[in-house]
């Protein structure tokens, strides 16, 4: 008498050679379990049933035969067709039962992990398709799972249910459109202890940015409760991000974090329920802090960098992952749940630079997570029901509280997707990716401010921030082609303020960034005056004030507001360029614009001509601004020794006589900010006709001098650039603007000194930058948008020049 089957394996008997057993998801928990467990990388115990399993149940019923009757000549985009087939399938399977020797097997596995953790035990119920997890495709989330599945009966109507999933509407549309037979597809169920993150928290953590595929950062998502709200995007969750060469180094910060809302988190049902989970709201405390720690960050940062080694060693090539994790509320461990290697961002061309634009704006009708860098226009058609699926009409953009994954049929025939709830790993989200179509999520009331049948514009264009415009708003979109792009022996670097578009501007070609403007990150991300955050009490205005402890009140004090933001903002900009880099201009607000800043009218002159007054290095040192100027130097002081970015340099906006360039490094060093001390460059802009005549004396001090047209042209020339009266004498291109040109350039190189140019003269003229290649500047700083154009410009001139040699 021959011997059954042997349908169970445990994690610690399957390797990612067995796909073709237990799917993707299956063999990627064996080979976690095998060979990262004794690395120290937590991962729950659990088995899994083989597809010689699903098959043998499918036989029991004359399930091949019947399957094919079911779906033959099926009409995927048909939603009620596609429903009832998928109903039938799914009815044949569950319906045929388990063979006795599976259920016997399951009964011993599972008495096995009680035996392990004890009689408390509650489980995780997870579908593996064996085609799962392809490099082409991955058919996460195509099927079903259970949660928190308890006791024998339970467990075997669950893995039932598991195998029938395999057809559920979503999975058969999926192999439909990837050309995969439905029945060459088999199921593996994986039943694993539960981690108890019901009251610990849970998400998702990616070795690459979701957005743009800029694979030098890890980003973690997390919430309260069980990790399912995250995917089926039903909470916002917290985001946090770590910088992965850095971090190889040594240097253990957080690069940049984003709260999210988190408004429920589920949990384990109580009482008599049929469902075994359930949603609760979070309370305004958990909402307003972060649901992880920094050091959890890290330690899940470190696990992502090491899975993804293994899995790239293993693939021999770069293997970005798409990783699972749950922190247990009673031991306080951190597990991972799942990996799989990440099959849309990391699989982007990297030869052809694709740009969108808008070419006009319009009313912001909705704002949230913008997902892909892509626009689109249509009507809106609001979906609060799946019953409402069956009429959407192609080509509309998708307006609803949230998507699940039966839906997606349907958004395969939408324009863009905006919902009021989810984060970027969101089911919404992670669609529209892979889609290709832009996608607005959380943006909590897009629902109630979009009108059915009205034409919008979902913009994904203009950062991590989507916008929603009202009307049908024209845009570009401008390909360049990489792969055979030459690069000039001018350095041609990126002028750049905004973090938000830093990984994505990372991929134009450059030599680094030769402005990183701090106003920008001041004036968006922090909005309060320094000064107003070191005094509150000499802050006149209620409402000013109020404000100021709204957006503090999560640190331990104001100061320490300004100097995390500043750093998070400035490091991320770092990050993108690494190891390139990144000349950073210190604050060069004039006192009106400081005035706007919250509480600012506290402390800033009224000045007849900001322009040249109160202004760059001038306030560094000064009692009126020295405690706010600390401020920026524990910022970058932070950027360069905690996150480990020492491809900052830093720059001195509008110096205007030697002495205060003096007094600003004295100043600066009190701080730890010493020129040559951990490699710190301390450049100056050139921007002050004296800065010219006296190049010898400020080349004494600073290791760079960095152009700035804007402010040369206008001193040189008596200009005020904010009159628009005189604006018809403020030209750069005026032979004697050119010469203070040529002399700062000469200067330099006198003094073995970088020169550069970072005003936007050379943006707006191609004859102002070929001119100073001419000159033979060091580097030119371009605005985003100019520099493929002036790059090709730049390498003819070259060519020119040489061979006019």
């Amino acid at each position: 008498m021959s011997s059954p089957p042997r349908y169970i394996r445990f994690f610690d008997e399957l390797s990612l050679d067995d796909i073709a057993l237990v799917g993707g998801k299956n063999a990627s928990l064996g080979e976690m379990h095998r060979e990262l467990s004794p690395q120290g990388i937590p991962i729950p115990n659990g088995f899994a049933t083989t597809a010689e399993a699903y098959w043998d149940v499918l036989d029991r019923a004359g399930g091949r035969a019947a399957l094919r009757d079911i779906l033959d000549d099926l009409r995927p985009d048909d939603v009620a067709d596609l429903a009832r087939r998928g109903q039938k399938a799914r009815d044949l399977i569950y319906g045929a039962g388990l063979p006795e020797d599976l259920s016997r097997q399951i009964r011993s596995a599972y008495g096995r992990l009680v035996d392990q953790y004890g009689a408390d035990l509650s489980v995780a119920v997870r579908s593996s398709a064996t085609a799962e997890d392809l490099p082409t495709a991955s058919f996460a989330g195509q099927q079903d799972t259970y949660l928190n599945v308890r006791g024998e009966t339970m467990l075997l109507d669950s893995v039932r249910r598991c195998l029938a999933s395999l057809f559920t509407d979503r999975a058969i549309h999926y192999r439909h459109d990837r050309d995969f037979d439905h029945l060459k597809v088999a199921l593996s169920v994986g039943v694993m202890k539960m981690v108890r993150s019901d009251i610990g928290t849970s998400g998702v953590t990616f070795t690459l940015d979701t957005e743009t595929g800029f694979r030098d950062i890890v980003l973690i998502t997390a919430s309260y409760g069980l990790g399912e709200n995250i995917v089926q995007g039903i909470v916002d969750p917290d985001e946090l991000v770590v910088h992965k060469p850095t971090f190889d180094l040594g240097h253990r910060a957080v690069l940049r974090r984003t709260l999210g809302t988190k408004k429920l988190k589920m949990i384990y049902a109580t009482g008599r329920t049929r469902e075994p989970v359930r949603n609760i709201p979070t309370s305004k405390e958990e909402r307003d802090r972060f649901s992880v720690s920094d050091q959890e960050a890290l330690r899940l940062a470190e696990y992502a960098i090491r899975i993804e080694r293994h899995y790239s060693q293993k693939a021999g090539r770069s293997m970005p992952m798409d990783i699972e994790w749950a922190k247990d509320g009673i031991d306080g461990e951190l597990y991972i749940l799942q990996a799989r290697p990440e099959t849309v961002a990391s699989r982007a061309a990297s030869t052809t630079l694709r740009r969108y634009r808008l070419v006009e704006k319009g009313e912001v009708k909705a704002s949230g997570r913008a997902v892909g860098d892509t626009i689109a226009s249509g009507a809106v058609q609001l979906i609060r029901d799946a019953d409402e699926l069956s009429g959407f009409t192609p080509g509309s953009i998708l307006v609803s509280d949230t998507t699940a994954p039966d839906w997606e049929p349907v958004m395969k025939t939408a324009a863009a997707v905006v919902t009021n709830r989810g984060g970027r790993t969101c089911h919404a989200a992670i669609v529209a990716r892979e889609l290709g179509i832009p996608a607005v999520v959380g943006t909590t009331d897009a629902t109630e401010r979009l009108v059915n049948g009205d034409p919008i514009t979902v913009s994904c264009a203009e950062g991590e921030t989507g916008r929603v415009y009202a009307g049908t708003l024209r845009h570009e979109v401008d390909e360049t082609d990489l792969s055979n792009l030459e690069r000039p022996r001018t350095k041609i670097m990126i002028n750049l303020g905004n973090p938000e578009i830093a990984f994505k501007t990372s991929f134009v070609p450059n030599d680094g960034v030769g402005l990183a403007r701090m106003e920008f990150i001041i004036g968006e991300y922090i909005k309060v005056h320094p000064m107003a955050l070191v005094h509150l009490d000499r802050v006149e205005d209620p409402a000013a004030r109020a404000e100021i402890a709204s957006l503090t009140h999560r640190y331990a004090s104001p100061e320490d507001f300004f100097i995390e933001r500043l750093s998070e903002g400035v490091g991320t900009i770092a990050a993108a360029f690494w190891p390139k880099p990144v000349i950073v201009r210190l604050s060069d607000f004039k006192t009106n614009e400081y005035a706007h800043l919250i509480g600012g009218r506290s402390f800033e002159p009224d000045e007849a001509n900001p322009m040249i007054g109160f202004r760059g290095a001038a306030r560094y040192a000064h009692p009126a601004y020295a405690e706010g100027f600390a401020l920026e130097c524990r910022a970058m002081k932070r950027v360069r020794e905690e996150m480990g970015l020492v491809n900052v340099k830093l720059m001195i906006p509008f110096c205007r006589r030697v002495a205060e360039g003096k007094a600003v490094l004295d100043e600066m060093a009190k701080h730890g900010l010493v020129r040559g001390e951990h490699d710190l460059e301390v450049y100056v802009m050139c921007e002050i006709p004296n800065n010219v005549i006296q190049i010898d004396e400020f080349a004494a001090l600073f290791d760079g001098f960095s152009i700035g047209s804007n402010d040369l042209t206008q001193l040189h020339l008596g200009v005020d650039r904010d009159s628009a009266t005189v604006a018809f004498n403020f030209d750069e291109r005026d032979p004697g603007v050119l010469e203070m040109f040529r002399l700062a350039v000469d200067g330099a190189k006198r003094n073995r000194r970088h020169s550069g140019i970072c005003g936007q003269a050379p943006s707006d003229y191609p004859e102002v930058a070929e001119f100073l290649v001419k000159q033979g500047i060091d580097s030119i700083s371009l605005t985003p948008d100019s520099v493929l154009k002036t790059t090709m410009r730049i390498v003819d001139l070259e060519k020119k020049l040489t061979s006019a040699e």
